[in-house]
């Protein structure tokens, strides 16, 4: 239908595809931008180079491993250490990607590969809310990637910039930003009880473990666990 009206009203798709990421990934956008801002001025404190600096958020797209990276080659750790603890922090990658898989499935594998480079806990937030809508529009779907990304990379450039004159990011309070942006982004997505159950259960239980000394690992065991429980309580309702 909506197809059809674009052909009576002639409007071009891709602007209408535009127009609709950049609506759904300005939250994000707003997020990224304080974050990757406070990554660019850790990445000069650690001696990491302003080229560098903004070549990681385009290469590696993955603000906490690249700002535990950064926290890692400041303290003089073995590259093998960094890639070994950003690898395991980046795991739970593997739970969104397969859950989100099944609505891919007559993607080619370039655009797979595309889509999974810019994956992001909050670009698979939004998808995943469109794609149950059955909203999956390819050029919409890459235009909130790419305007996602451009929020980080953006970030990340103004922070090198700006490092000569802060010294410190704490007393700005920018590491609130991403926290906020997913509180934001888990309430979008609550429709009934069991949401509200899963979400609370989950970040107890991620507290729990990373007390406990799970380390990393925490937010994946506490993603399990909530799915799991989610899955349960929404299989004893439906009888």
């Amino acid at each position: 239908m909506v197809t059809r009206a674009r052909a009576v009203l002639k409007i071009p798709a891709i602007p209408v595809a535009l127009s609709g990421a950049v609506k759904q990934a300005l939250p994000i956008v707003l997020g990224y931008v304080p974050v990757g801002f406070a990554f660019g001025v850790l990445a000069l404190k650690n001696g990491i180079s302003p080229v560098n600096a903004v070549l990681m958020s385009v290469i590696v797209f993955a603000g906490s491993a690249q700002l535990i990276a950064v926290g890692l080659i400041g303290a003089g750790a073995a590259p093998l250490s960094v890639i070994a603890t950003t690898f395991v922090v980046n795991l739970r990658h593997v739970l969104m990607a397969a859950s989100l898989a099944p609505f891919l499935s007559s993607w080619r594998k370039r655009s797979l590969a595309w889509f999974g480079m810019q994956l992001t806990d909050e670009t698979f937030a939004v998808h995943s809310v469109r794609f149950h809508r059955d909203e999956r529009d390819r050029a919409e779907t890459f235009g909130i990637n790419a305007i996602a990304q451009l929020g980080w990379v953006g970030g990340s450039w103004l922070g090198v910039a700006a490092s000569t004159v802060i010294s410190d990011v704490r007393p700005l309070g920018l590491d609130y930003a991403l926290p906020a942006m997913f509180i934001a982004l888990v309430v979008a997505q609550v429709k009934d009880t069991t949401h509200v159950l899963v979400g609370l259960v989950a970040a107890v239980l991620s507290l729990t473990f990373l007390e406990v000394g799970v380390g990393q690992w925490n937010v994946i065991l506490a993603t399990v666990a909530g799915a799991s429980l989610g899955t349960g309580v929404a299989t004893w309702t439906r009888r």
